[in-house]
C-alpha cells in the first residue's frame, strides 16, 4: 500500500460519513418544523437549570435505581470513551500512532481510565440484555416493541458490546506490541484491562500488528456507523435530549393550555362590546382547525418529543389505563406520531412540501392512533411525571382529542351525555337546575 494511503482512505471514510450525518440531521430538523411555530424561549436559567439536571445530570433515570446507575454507566463511560476519538481522528488523518502520548502521566491516567469505563459499558449491556431478553421485564415486551422496536433496541446494545470489546482488543495488542518493541509503538498509556487480553494473544509481532490495525479499522468504522444509524434508532435521544429538555413545559403539570380562539369567544360571550382585538394572542382566533388530526397540527415541540422518544416504557409501565388492560400506551403514542412523521418525510422527499400542506396523502395521524387509546387516557400525567427526558404524550393526546370534540362532534356517548347535560343544565347531570335539591325533601 503506497504510504499516505491509508490516510485518506480514512479522510474519505470520514467526510462520507460526516456527510450522510448532516443530511439526515437536515431532514430531523425539516420534519420538526413541519409542526406549528412555539416559542419556548421564556425563563432560560430554569430551562438551562433543567436541561443541565435532567439531561446532563440524569436525575430522573435514577427513580429507578438499577436501570439508572446501568445508564449512567453506559451514558458517562460512552461519553468519555469517544473523548478518544479525537486522537483516532487525528492519527487516521496524519498517519501518526497515539498523537497525544507525549502527555505522559496524564495520558496514562486517561487511557487508563478509558479501560475501566470500557470494561464498565461492556459489562451493563450484558446486564441490559439479560434484563430484556433473559427476565423479560414486561414494558420491553408490550405489542408496540415487536419486530423493528425490538430489534432496534438489541441493535445498539450488541453495537455497544463490539465497539467496546474491539476498544480493548486495540489495547490489548498494542500494549504487547509496547512490550516487544516494536517499532512505531513507543511505550505510551495504562492499561489495566487489555493486558490481560494482551496475555493470550498470539505472541507474533506480524499477527499482532494485524490485529491491532483490524481492531483500530472497525472501532473507527463501527463507531461512523453508529453515528449514522441514529437517525433510524431510538438512541436519537443521545443527541435530542438537551434541547427536549431544555424546551420542556414550564408549566404546572396538569395545567391543560387554553385555545386562545375559544377563549375569545367566552369573553366575548361575556362583554359583547369587547374589542376582539385587543391581545396579540387572540389573533389565533383565525386558526382554520381546532385540535390535531395530523402532524402539521402540533406544535414543533410535541414532534421533537416523539424523534426524542427512548422507548424505555417507563410511561406506559405507570399508566393506570394500561395497568388496567385498556388500549393506551403512552409510549405507542410517541412512537406512532413518529412514525407518520416519517411518513410524511418520505412523501415530501418524493413530491413537495407545498403538494402535502394543500393536498395532503390520504392519512393522518388517526391512521395510526386510534380513538380507542385517546379516549382511555385519564389525563392524570403520570406520563409526563415518569419521563426521563421530558416528553410530553398528554398534550397530543389532549390535542387529537379536542379535533374529534370540536371538529367531529365524535366522542363516547357518556361524554356527549355529559357535555349536552352541562349546556342544558348547567351541570353534568341530567336534572334541571330547579329540580336540584329536591333530594332533601325525600
Amino acid at each position: 500500500m503506497m504510504p499516505g494511503l491509508p490516510s485518506i482512505v480514512f479522510a474519505l471514510l470520514l467526510v462520507i460519513s460526516i456527510g450522510f450525518f448532516i443530511r439526515n440531521l437536515k431532514k430531523l430538523k425539516r420534519n420538526i418544523n413541519l409542526g406549528i411555530d412555539l416559542d419556548r424561549n421564556d425563563n432560560k436559567p430554569e430551562r438551562w437549570s433543567r436541561m443541565i439536571k435532567i439531561a446532563l445530570g440524569q436525575s430522573k433515570m435514577v427513580s429507578r435505581p438499577v436501570a439508572g446507575l446501568l445508564h449512567i454507566i453506559v451514558y458517562v463511560g460512552f461519553v468519555i470513551i469517544n473523548i478518544e476519538m479525537l486522537e483516532i481522528v487525528i492519527d487516521g488523518l496524519l498517519g501518526t500512532h497515539r498523537v497525544f502520548s507525549f502527555a505522559g502521566g496524564l495520558y496514562d491516567f486517561l487511557i487508563g481510565s478509558f479501560e475501566i469505563l470500557a470494561f464498565l459499558v461492556f459489562v451493563s449491556v450484558i446486564i441490559f440484555w439479560i434484563r430484556r431478553m433473559v427476565l423479560k421485564i414486561p414494558r420491553f415486551w408490550n405489542a408496540e416493541m415487536r419486530s423493528w422496536p425490538k430489534n432496534d433496541a438489541l441493535n445498539i446494545l450488541y453495537f455497544e458490546m463490539v465497539l467496546m470489546g474491539l476498544f480493548l482488543l486495540m489495547n490489548g495488542a498494542d500494549y504487547a506490541l509496547q512490550e516487544m518493541g516494536a517499532i512505531h509503538y513507543v511505550h505510551a498509556g495504562n492499561f489495566p484491562v487489555s493486558q490481560f487480553l494482551g496475555g493470550i494473544l498470539p505472541q507474533d509481532e506480524l499477527i499482532l500488528f494485524y490485529i491491532e490495525r483490524g481492531a483500530w479499522w472497525l472501532h473507527i468504522i463501527g463507531v461512523l456507523i453508529f453515528l449514522n444509524y441514529l437517525y433510524y434508532s431510538k438512541h436519537l435521544h443521545i443527541l435530542l435530549a438537551f434541547p427536549n429538555t431544555f424546551y420542556g413545559n414550564l408549566e404546572p403539570e396538569g395545567r391543560i393550555n387554553n385555545l386562545a380562539a375559544v377563549t375569545k369567544e367566552v369573553k366575548l360571550m361575556m362583554d359583547p362590546e369587547a374589542d376582539p382585538y385587543a391581545s396579540p394572542e387572540e389573533d389565533e382566533a383565525a386558526v382554520v382547525k381546532f385540535g390535531a388530526s395530523d402532524i402539521t397540527d402540533l406544535n414543533w415541540v410535541q414532534l421533537m418529543n416523539a424523534y426524542t422518544c427512548t422507548e424505555c416504557g417507563r410511561c406506559t409501565s405507570v399508566c393506570p389505563a394500561n395497568q388496567t388492560g385498556k388500549a393506551l400506551s403512552p409510549r405507542a403514542i410517541m412512537m406512532n406520531t413518529r412514525d407518520r412523521m416519517e411518513e410524511v418525510g418520505k412523501f415530501i422527499d418524493e413530491k413537495d412540501e407545498a403538494v402535502f400542506r394543500t393536498e395532503g396523502d390520504g392519512k393522518s395521524l388517526f391512521s395510526y392512533i386510534t380513538e380507542e387509546e385517546i379516549w382511555a387516557c385519564t389525563s392524570c400525567n403520570a406520563c409526563v411525571t415518569e419521563c426521563p427526558v421530558s416528553i410530553d404524550p398528554l398534550s397530543i393526546i389532549v390535542d387529537l382529542r379536542r379535533y374529534l370534540v370540536m371538529e367531529k362532534s365524535s366522542a363516547p356517548q357518556e361524554l356527549n351525555s355529559m357535555m349536552t347535560n352541562i349546556e342544558d343544565n348547567g351541570a353534568p347531570w341530567q336534572y334541571n337546575q330547579m329540580d336540584r335539591l329536591n333530594w332533601k325533601d325525600e
